[in-house]
């Protein structure tokens, strides 16, 4: 393999250690060969907030990693045969055409794209695509609470929390900075495992199966009291809630709309 001279040349501009400030007279800071870096090939982002002995370092690991580079480059121009290199050069055409491209149509698909999609567009889907949208994990509706045993209206967030009206679900979201945890928004749908992941006696001999019964359930450990109410359950294998996967429905329309466009858009261009 063919050896080359590298000449490597660092400058520093003592009282400075900003890269954009620059003596006129030297652009390059180092060659190998026949091919230069300057200061405007550096990404001076490198070096804020560096002092003048880190910048030094900094600088150089720069240098060092471009030559490392350029003579590998070099290398390879000498030590590849030019059939090879053709195909290199081929591949590094399609890619550049292919970043263009890509970009040019992106932007204009983003300009165009309907992404207001109404009610009957999410459940067409829904319908029409139910194997996609079968649970491989339970999900469950509830509340919890978890506070200390030994607070002394206990028994009044006990009631709020078992009647919960309008005023109970008011009363115990203000004072729920005194629960160790707590999760109140019970008409959402969520993964029974992130359940136990929270409710520490469900995983430590408790019967996982309380979360298969739609009941009030009290629990406790060192960390205290827990108030669970499960209100509604979908075990895995069943057809999930149209609400649940919203976002996935979204997804597929307008991946749909995206390449129905990319395609009408080619046709114009």
């Amino acid at each position: 393999m063919k050896k080359f001279n590298v000449h490597i040349l660092i400058f520093f501009l003592f009282g400075s250690c900003d890269l954009s400030v620059r003596n006129s007279d030297i652009d390059a800071i180092a060659r190998v060969n026949n091919v230069y870096l300057t200061i405007d090939d550096i990404d001076q982002s490198l070096f804020y907030g560096l002092d003048k002995k880190d910048s030094l370092f900094q600088i150089q690991n720069v240098i060092n990693d471009w030559a490392t580079k350029a003579l590998l480059e070099d290398g390879a121009l000498v030590n590849i045969n030019i059939k090879k290199q053709e195909e290199f050069e081929r591949l590094i055409q399609q890619y550049r055409s292919d970043l263009y491209t890509s970009a040019y149509l992106e932007g204009l698909v983003k300009n165009n794209l309907d992404t207001i999609i109404l009610d009957y567009q999410y459940e067409e889907i829904y319908k029409q695509n139910k194997e996609l949208f079968v649970l491989k994990e339970d999900l469950i509706k509830l509340r919890y609470v978890n506070h200390e045993e030994s607070m002394p209206n206990a028994s009044d967030i006990k009631r709020r929390f078992k009647r919960y009206n309008f005023e109970d679900q008011a009363i115990l979201d203000t004072i729920s900075i005194q629960f160790n945890s707590f999760f109140l928004n019970d008409s959402v749908w969520i993964k029974s495992e992130d359940v136990l992941k929270k409710i520490n006696p469900l995983t430590k001999g408790f019967n996982k199966v309380l979360l298969k019964k739609l009941n009030f359930i009290q629990l406790k450990d060192s960390l205290g009291l827990y108030l669970i109410q499960v209100n509604d359950i979908i075990e895995a294998g069943d057809q999930a809630p149209i609400s649940y996967v919203l976002p996935t429905i979204k997804q597929i329309i307008l991946n749909r709309r995206k390449l129905k466009l990319v395609n009408q858009l080619k046709v114009k261009l």
